[in-house]
């Protein structure tokens, strides 16, 4: 009778066990009670506490928080403090096993005592306890959300029965922090970790298309120019001196570590080729870079001579051997050109950094001449004065330059340095004129192409009386084409390129407008690449006519830049549509036979205009390699022909492009009714015919006269015929163009006549002549 009623207790939450501990009795009391009664409230408080309910975050440990509940107030409602705050491992089936033995062995009327009472420590211990719990709850989550699911947290263990102190939760909030501190640590680190390992260097280098590289050689550069420029400088002016030493060691380790990274871990991993194959294996490239005359360089410039600082002194003459990285600039010098669009303009900035770099050298030169000699001395040395290094090098310009104004040598030593001096200068300036020059000059050879040109173009026009307007127009073709795309014709430079290089740039800017053409829709995608190939441009200036209204067409238009305008109507000025960049027009006269398709409208160019043009014939050579596509081509071009054509009958094709010839003119009615009529009558209803029409025509000639009576005797005699003797016989129908003639005979009897009839063109416009001969033979 006892269970449903201790069932019913566990359900109460704690905050309601609070409000009845404060109803209860005082606290004191409670030592007067029997032993087991204090047991059996101590195994009440534990049911108590044991269903608390929990969040859905805390089912990991739901178990061992339950258990260490328990065995607290367990422990502080029977005083047993000297006990060890062990947790215990057992499930919940177990402690409800437990529960129901003690039960058994108190007696029933301990049960029926009432509600027990907590001490207000208790009641402290246990919001102690769920402050634990809640904060470990919010750690959980925030490992949840971080990703970190595992945990260096050890497993809860329970407080001991002690007074709650302030020293204990300082200790727990600074053990919480020493943890966060942990896992940042810890996100910190992995984040690191994985960003280094996507930077890390790949196992071969492209050292022609990838960007770092370059970025690298400039990095390089950097560090070889500052050895270049100022270890002169650091030489042989005082500017390195004890306190500033520092300074330049830092910077020269600065330059020694870059130099022996680039030899390590760069230039052994950059691709080469070899009989053809790109080689990009580790060892191959290890092996191939050790074996070269660059690491033979790169050795010898990072040779530690720097050690000699020791014996000699700070002295940078031993570090002269760094300015052997030289392959590196050039290289980099290289690079820089071949991705630049005016390399022409570095060129010049190099020659120029060339032509000062040696003047720095001879100014470094100079001082220590002067220095050698003593400063001040002579009138020809440095006095001394003003800034040295400025000074120095106004005097190298003057003298490598050969300006003159300098103060004569007076002692041997300077006469000689100033005439090696003399001797240097003339060369080395030369040189890097003349190199400027080429360098000038390759920059404007096709400007300087384009003006010849258009200066013997000039001179022709001249010379044979041009009209000024025209004259006018081709200059002005001439520098919109040099402006458009610098240069006059494209297809010069493509003829230098391989075909697969022409095929990829034609590809590239007109492919997508030519497979737009509806009738090159489904044709094979080589062939496409062929015509890609044969595509001329052509430019048009502002009112040029692309095409003139009835002739014939001969070629297909793709604008690729401007406008054009097509015109119509009665005087042929009225614009019926306006076409823009990616329109094609005339595809349908590529396929018309001899003679074939005739323009129906002008197209005028409004503005300048670039054309591609593919004509007839060069669309001719490219079909007989692809007859699928040439038969689908007269499939679609049938297609498109009847939807353009008028509503009247249209005549089927015989072969090949025969059906886009036009039509044969009609047979004339005349000739119909003599070849449809049989016997006398048909004959007698075609000469009646005839006489009306030579009746209305009143024609003066005697020559008419006479056979308009021929005519009337021919039809007496076949009136006075019987229409059995006649046969009709009809010849073939002669070619288009030259005389008819049907022939009626008639054999048997003593003679036999015979009427033949022809009709012939006349010289007059739409008329013919019908013509009638009676003949009769002799009986043989």
């Amino acid at each position: 009778m006892f269970k449903p009623l201790i069932r019913k207790v566990n359900k109460v939450r704690p905050l309601e066990e609070d409000e009845e501990n404060k109803q209860g009795p005082d606290p004191s009391c409670q030592s007067l009670r029997p032993r087991t009664q204090g047991k059996n409230n101590s195994e009440r408080t534990s049911r108590k506490t044991t269903m608390t309910p929990v969040t859905s975050e805390e089912a990991s440990t739901k178990i061992q928080d339950k258990t260490s509940e328990k065995i607290l107030l367990r422990d502080l409602n029977s005083k047993s403090y000297s006990q060890s705050p062990a947790a215990p491992t057992r499930t919940t089936a177990e402690q409800k096993e437990e529960g129901a033995e003690e039960e058994g062995v108190a007696s029933p009327k301990s049960k029926q005592l009432g509600t027990p009472i907590i001490t207000e420590h208790v009641d402290a211990q246990l919001h102690a306890l769920v402050r634990r719990l809640r904060q470990r709850t919010a750690l959980y989550k925030r490992q949840l959300v971080e990703g970190d699911l595992s945990s260096p947290e050890s497993s809860p263990k329970t407080a001991k029965p002690t007074a709650v102190s302030s020293t204990q939760d300082s200790s727990a909030e600074r053990e919480e922090e020493k943890y966060c501190g942990l896992l940042c640590c810890k996100v910190w680190k992995a984040l690191l970790t994985g960003r280094l390992w996507r930077i890390r260097l790949p196992k071969s280098i492209d050292s022609y298309t990838d960007p770092l590289y370059l970025l690298w050689l400039l990095l390089v550069s950097t560090a070889y120019n500052w050895n270049c420029w100022l270890i002169p400088v650091r030489l042989v002016f005082p500017y390195q001196t004890p306190d500033s030493a520092h300074r330049w060691l830092v910077a020269d380790a600065l330059c020694d570590v870059i130099y022996l990274c680039d030899m390590l871990f760069i230039q052994p991993r950059l691709q080469f080729v070899r009989g053809g194959d790109i080689i990009v294996d580790s060892h191959e490239l290890t092996r191939h870079y050790r074996s070269s005359t660059k690491f033979q360089l790169d050795v010898a410039s990072v040779m530690p001579f720097d050690i000699l600082y020791l014996f000699f002194g700070f002295n940078p003459i031993f570090r002269t051997n760094r300015m052997l990285k030289f392959t590196s600039f050039f290289e980099f010098n290289h690079r820089l050109e071949s991705i630049m669009n005016k390399a022409y303009v570095y060129r010049v900035v190099r020659t120029t950094g060339y032509l000062l770099f040696t003047l720095h050298v001879n100014a470094c030169a100079y001082y220590w001449a002067s220095d050698y000699e003593g400063i001040g001395t002579t009138r020809w040395v440095y006095n001394g004065e003003g800034n040295k290094y400025l000074r120095c090098y106004y005097w190298a310009v003057r003298s490598l330059i050969t300006i003159g104004g300098l103060p004569e040598p007076q002692t041997l030593f300077e006469i000689v340095f100033q005439l090696l001096n003399f001797f240097l200068g003339v060369f080395v300036f030369s040189s890097l004129i003349g190199q400027m020059r080429e360098v000038i000059g390759a920059a404007t050879a096709n400007q300087n192409n384009f003006r010849a040109c258009m200066d013997h173009t000039i001179a022709y026009m001249n010379t044979y009386s041009i009209p000024k307007s025209v004259q006018s127009r081709v200059r002005t073709w001439y520098e919109y084409t040099w402006d458009s795309q610098r240069m006059l014709d494209e297809s010069d430079l493509l003829e230098a390129l391989p075909t697969m290089m022409q095929l990829t740039l034609a590809v590239d800017m007109n492919f997508n407008i030519i497979s737009k053409v509806d009738l090159f829709k489904g044709c094979d995608t080589q062939m496409l690449y062929d015509i890609l190939l044969r595509l001329k441009s052509t430019i048009y200036l502002p009112g040029d006519f692309v095409c003139k209204k009835g002739e014939i067409g001969k070629e297909m238009y793709i604008i690729k830049q401007g406008e054009v305008q097509v015109l119509g109507g009665s005087d042929s000025t009225q614009v019926l549509v306006t076409l823009k960049a990616g329109t094609v027009f005339g595809e349908i006269s590529l396929l018309a036979a001899k003679g074939g398709n005739r323009r129906t409208a002008n197209v005028v160019a409004h503005g300048f205009a670039n054309l591609l043009t593919l004509d007839k014939k060069t669309l001719q050579e490219i079909l007989v390699h692809y007859p699928d596509s040439e038969k689908f081509l007269m499939k679609k071009a049938r297609v498109l022909l009847q939807k353009k054509a008028p509503a009247s009958g249209t005549v089927s094709p015989t072969k090949g492009l025969a059906f886009l010839s036009p039509p044969k003119p009609e047979t004339p009615k005349m000739f119909s009714a003599l070849l449809g009529g049989s016997g006398r009558a048909g004959l007698a209803r075609l000469l009646r015919l005839k006489r009306e029409q030579t009746a209305q025509k009143n024609s003066e000639c005697s020559g008419e006269q006479a056979r308009g009576h021929g005519w009337d005797d021919a039809e007496r005699r076949l009136a006075d015929r019987p229409p059995d003797r006649f046969e009709h016989r009809a010849g073939p129908v002669p070619a288009e163009g030259g005389p008819q003639t049907v022939r009626r005979a008639s054999p048997g009897g003593p003679a036999s006549h015979s009427i033949t009839i022809s009709m012939a063109p006349s010289d007059e416009a739409a008329e013919e002549v019908l013509t009638a001969e009676v003949k009769g033979q002799a009986q043989q």
